[in-house]
């Protein structure tokens, strides 16, 4: 009779831990498919801390540059801002400095081929603000090296 009572102690043990395991796995199963389904609930998920500097004014101008887009101050700064900066990065327009002649052309391509559109009289004040603040510079790739000690490649 001991062991058919322990046997019987073993049987309800072992159905208390599968409705434990059943219990658990439900749970999990149901806690999975709330973070698939509905990821805003941010279960188990520990969100960063979003650290950002408040620009109060967006074009505001300190020691001669544009804060937003690092321009340099100047007169069609804002014609500038307000047409080129909507496509791409202030750094293109800075980086490609070019004669009025290749800015138009540029200009001409950006509109027969990226749907910039018509710029008419800003066009002007465009080029002129790029050709004064950002004009060709007279250097290849990078700076000639300077005072290099030269040694002899042997055989």
């Amino acid at each position: 009779m001991d062991q058919n009572k322990e046997f019987q102690e073993r049987i309800k043990k072992a159905e208390q831990t599968a409705h434990r395991a059943a219990y658990v796995t439900f749970f999990a199963a149901l806690l999975l498919l709330l973070t698939i389904y509905y990821p805003q609930l941010g279960l188990g998920e520990t969100k960063p801390e979003v650290i950002a500097e408040v620009v109060e004014d967006e074009d505001r101008i300190e020691n001669g540059i544009h804060l937003r887009t690092g321009l340099k101050d100047g007169e069609g700064l804002m014609t500038v801002v307000n047409n080129c900066t909507n496509c791409h990065s202030a750094k293109l327009v800075t980086q490609n400095r070019m004669t009025a002649e290749r800015w138009n052309t540029t200009i001409k391509w950006m509109q027969e081929t990226q749907s910039l559109w018509e710029l008419g009289e800003d066009q002007k004040i465009i080029v002129d603000y790029l050709v004064k603040n950002y004009p060709p510079q007279k250097k290849g790739r990078r700076l000639a090296l300077t005072n290099i000690e030269w040694y002899e490649l042997e055989d």
